[in-house]
């Protein structure tokens, strides 16, 4: 079997996928036991919506915690003090200047697993992050995009909180 595929996280990553995983073991499993419990005791399985529904609920718990393990299990933690700020990494947050766009956006570099556009953190893997990689306060960067090609310029680089 060819071995998987190494999950870059930052340390607040791996909290919160350690978090997710324990609450869904310890609470979720037994909540959901619970309801099973109760629709089989209102009798007939074979028209009971609510017994379905909790069967449904507890595969896709058991299926989220086979994902959430297989990814600690190949987690590779970014010590985010180790991390050289000369140059963009994974943990960093980077500020740059879209010359595209004309205006100053802000990105947290992180792994794919975390990556969250919406709290601008990116993963190391797209096509802004792979740009990213390795460049330097000054630096220009063109990125390919489904959109056309952006250009940045690298004002800002510093540790995540």
């Amino acid at each position: 079997m060819a071995e998987a595929k190494k999950r870059l996280l930052t340390y607040a990553g791996l909290k919160a996928l350690e978090d997710e995983l324990e609450s869904l073991k310890v609470v979720k499993r037994k909540e959901v036991a619970a309801k099973i419990k109760e629709a089989r005791e209102q009798g007939d399985l074979s028209e009971n919506a609510e017994y379905d529904a909790a069967k449904d609920e507890q595969r896709d718990i058991e299926a989220r915690i086979e994902e959430l393990e297989a990814i600690l299990k190949n987690a590779e933690v970014v010590v985010e003090d180790e991390v050289d700020f000369d140059k963009i990494n994974v943990g960093c947050t980077v500020k740059v200047y879209d010359i595209t766009f004309d205006e100053e956006v802000e990105f947290k570099l992180v792994g794919s697993t975390e990556a969250n556009s919406l709290e601008g953190k990116i993963s190391n893997e797209s096509p802004v992050g792979q740009a990213l990689i390795g460049k330097k306060i000054g630096d220009q960067v063109d990125v390919e995009t489904q959109a056309g090609v952006i250009q940045y310029k690298v004002l800002d680089i510093s540790r995540s909180l």
